[in-house]
């Protein structure tokens, strides 16, 4: 069964094409600066031959005819009928409460994305749009929309709640959500397949460590806690968001003179790595180089990283009441040993031993054999895991 992974922003399309029996990706690419004269179609398959060119791309739907032209393509490409797509998996940030798990998409599950634009402005309109576009272009196809949200919907009430007077919460839906869901299912499922254990019988702490940064307690294949909240700015340091902060600063740099979308501007694109390291980049590359180089800020930096990432941790091993594995995923997590040295240099008070060289080579279990818990490294794919659902979904399980 081949299917179409679908994954819109506010300009671009990102893609992958799956044969899911056998997990092989086909074919991968994205279309950037959708609706403007620029827009570029960037596209490999897996025998490494690759298109890149400028197309006409003025509406969403015009962007996966062209990616459609490209999977088709005479030279490059991997199908030779759009009717070997059987099914096409989107990426929908939002869900909601009422979400847990992925679905097939009709008129409902159309109608929650669309009553979830308010708690996700930027992600859901275009999510909705790529599927109507969808629609018109695959009339016959059934598609499963895949929530960042959906597997944080299986936390306990006293994880998600907020303490705010509960009839205001309830009319305004404020509570944790969570997200990058995908991603934290995808590798605790995976880590339970290295550890050969089922996933119902694991404790496990997965920390995806990017430009966005999210830890999730995991107890026997559902979420206890996430440290993502109302909105991905909750948590840990990241990026370019703060993470974890007093919401009266909020209110001290609005009295100071900031309008409100100055302060969302500057909590969620200037503040996290960036806004510590002054070093004009949030790039974890950029800033252990600084801090090399005798960069004191770029140190802090790093250090409020490690601290905060270290005292979540902490946190969900005590929700959790133990743990099996901790599990590093995403750019940062899967990439850059000194991080998850300090990190577990740290933990050692749980039991955590780290094997050096293991984790300087990237290796799939970086912890020595007596560690209790295993320390993991498990590369993040959100796009196979879509696709696995989709096929799930449409097999009736």
């Amino acid at each position: 069964m081949k299917i179409l992974v679908l994954n819109a922003g506010s300009s671009s399309v990102k893609f992958k094409l799956f044969k899911v029996d056998s997990g092989k990706m086909l074919a991968k690419g994205m279309i950037e600066r959708i609706k403007t004269p620029q827009a570029n179609l960037e596209y490999c398959n897996y025998r490494g031959e690759s298109i890149q060119r400028i197309v006409p791309a003025e509406s969403y739907g015009a962007a996966i005819s062209e990616i459609c032209k490209a999977l088709g393509d005479a030279d490059a490409g991997v199908i030779k009928s759009h009717a070997e797509i059987k099914s096409i998996g989107h990426r929908v940030v939002h869900g909601g409460a009422a979400i847990n798990h992925s679905c097939r998409i009709d008129a409902e599950i159309k109608t929650t994305i669309r009553n979830c634009i308010e708690l996700a402005p930027i992600h859901n309109p275009p999510n909705l749009a790529c599927i109507e576009a969808c629609e018109s272009i695959f009339p016959n196809i059934e598609m499963v929309a895949v929530f960042d949200t959906a597997f944080h919907q299986t936390m306990p009430a006293k994880a998600y709640t907020y303490a705010i007077p509960a009839d205001i919460a309830a009319e305004k839906k404020i509570r944790r959500y969570g997200f990058h869901g995908t991603s934290h299912h995808y590798v605790a499922q995976a880590a339970a397949e290295l550890l050969g254990r089922p996933f119902e019988d694991l404790k496990l702490i997965t920390a995806h460590l990017g430009n966005g940064c999210s830890i999730t307690a995991v107890d026997r294949g559902k979420v206890a806690e996430t440290s993502m909240g109302l909105t991905p700015l909750e948590g840990l340091v990241m990026g370019t968001r703060c993470g974890d902060i007093d919401p009266t600063v909020i209110f001290l740099l609005q009295n100071s003179g900031y309008a409100p979308e100055e302060v969302d501007r500057m909590l969620n694109k200037s503040s996290g790595l960036r806004g510590i390291a002054q070093i004009d980049s949030n790039d974890m590359r950029d800033l252990m180089n600084a801090a090399e180089s005798g960069n004191a800020q770029a140190r802090l930096a790093l250090d409020v990283f490690i601290h905060r990432l270290v005292k979540y941790v902490g946190a969900y091993a005590a929700v959790l009441n133990g743990c099996d594995a901790l599990v590093f995923t995403a750019g940062i997590g899967e990439n850059v040993p000194m991080i998850r040295a300090r990190t577990c240099e740290q933990l050692a008070f749980m039991g955590v031993e780290l094997d050096g060289q293991r984790n300087e080579r990237n290796d799939k279990f970086i912890s020595t054999a007596g560690s209790k818990p295993a320390v993991l490294v498990v590369p993040t794919d959100e796009e196979l895991m879509i696709a696995r659902e989709t096929a799930r979904v449409l097999d009736g399980e």
